[in-house]
C-alpha cells in the first residue's frame, strides 16, 4: 500500500518527459469531492518558477479558478514563458486535467532590488501559544469526523476569534485573525523560496472567505449555504517561512450579487507583512 502523498510531494512538481514547460502533480486527499484551490495555486507557482533564474523571486500571481478539479485525477500544470525582462519575469500558467483547464493564471519574479518601505500595522493580538488549536477549540460536542479533519489537514490553524465551523460568530463582524503554520520539513528558506511562497499560497486560501461568513452571520455548516473560490491574488513582499507560525489577518469589505471579497495579510512572528492576499468567492445561500 502506497502512502498519501504529503503537502511537499504534491507541490513538488516535475516535469513532464517529452514536454516543454509541462508539469504534474499529485493531489492531497480530503474529505470533499473536489481538489483544494489552494492546491492548484501552490502547484501553479511552483511550476512558473521552475521555468524562471532561481535570483528571481515570486512576487504577485494572479490566478481564476475556472472549473472544479477531480481529487482522483492528477494535475498538469502547462507554464507559458512571456517575458524575461531586465528585473522581471513573466509567466502564464495554465493547471489542467484532461486537457482541460481547471486554473488559469500569470505568475511575475523579480530580482531583487531596494525601494520605498511601509507596511500596515498589524493588529494587537495574542501569540499562538495562547491560543488552544481549532480542534481542542471545538469542545466536547464536536463531531469526531470533524475532528479527525481538523487534525489530519496540512494547515494548523489557532483562531483568534470563535472558529465558524459550525456554528456563526454571535458578534457578526467584518473581519478575523488566525495564526496558521505548515508542519514540514520544508528547506532552508533561502534555500527554495518558490516553495516556502507556493505552501504560503496553499495556506491563505484555508481561512480566506471566512470573514464573508462571519459578516454574514454564517458558519461552513449552514444547511444548503454553497461556498466556491472565483479568483486569488497574492503578493509576497518579503522572504518566508511557512513552517513558523504566521498572522493571517483578513477582513471582507464588500459582498453582493452571491459573491463575497475578501483581502488577507500575512504577518511574521515579529509582525513584519510578508504578504498581501485577496480573493473573491462564489457564496450562495439556501432558497426560502
Amino acid at each position: 500500500m502506497t502512502d498519501a502523498p504529503t503537502l511537499l510531494d504534491v507541490l513538488d512538481v516535475r516535469p513532464v518527459p517529452g514536454t516543454a514547460d509541462t508539469f504534474s502533480g499529485a493531489n492531497l486527499p480530503d474529505w470533499r469531492p473536489r481538489l483544494f484551490g489552494g492546491q492548484v495555486l501552490g502547484q501553479a507557482a511552483v511550476a512558473a518558477g521552475r521555468t524562471v533564474d532561481p535570483d528571481r523571486a515570486l512576487h504577485s500571481f494572479h490566478g481564476y479558478f475556472l472549473r472544479p478539479g477531480d481529487p482522483d485525477v492528477a494535475v498538469h500544470l502547462a507554464v507559458e514563458r512571456l517575458r524575461d525582462g531586465r528585473s522581471f519575469s513573466a509567466r502564464r500558467v495554465q493547471a489542467l486535467q484532461d486537457g482541460v483547464p481547471i486554473l488559469s493564471g500569470i505568475a511575475s519574479f523579480q530580482t531583487a532590488a531596494e525601494g520605498l518601505e511601509h507596511a500596515e500595522a498589524a493588529p494587537d493580538v495574542p501569540d499562538p501559544e495562547d491560543l488552544a488549536p481549532d480542534e481542542e477549540a471545538m469542545g466536547g460536542a464536536t463531531p469526531a469526523r470533524l475532528l479527525e479533519h481538523l487534525a489530519a489537514r496540512p494547515v494548523q490553524i489557532r483562531h483568534v476569534e470563535p472558529p465558524l465551523y459550525l456554528t456563526p460568530d454571535p458578534h457578526p463582524v467584518d473581519r478575523q485573525s488566525v495564526w496558521l503554520r505548515l508542519p514540514l520539513d520544508l528547506p532552508g528558506r533561502d534555500d527554495d523560496q518558490v516553495l516556502h511562497r507556493a505552501a504560503l499560497a496553499y495556506a491563505s486560501d484555508v481561512t480566506i472567505l471566512e470573514p464573508v461568513l462571519r459578516r454574514s452571520g454564517l458558519a461552513w455548516a449552514t444547511p444548503g449555504i454553497s461556498v466556491a473560490s472565483l479568483d486569488h491574488a497574492m503578493w509576497w513582499h518579503h522572504p518566508a517561512r511557512a513552517d513558523d507560525w504566521l498572522l493571517f489577518v483578513t477582513a471582507s469589505p464588500a459582498a453582493s450579487g452571491a459573491r463575497g471579497l475578501a483581502t488577507g495579510r500575512l504577518y511574521d512572528r515579529e509582525r513584519r507583512l510578508l504578504a498581501t492576499v485577496a480573493q473573491e468567492g462564489m457564496l450562495r445561500l439556501p432558497r426560502p
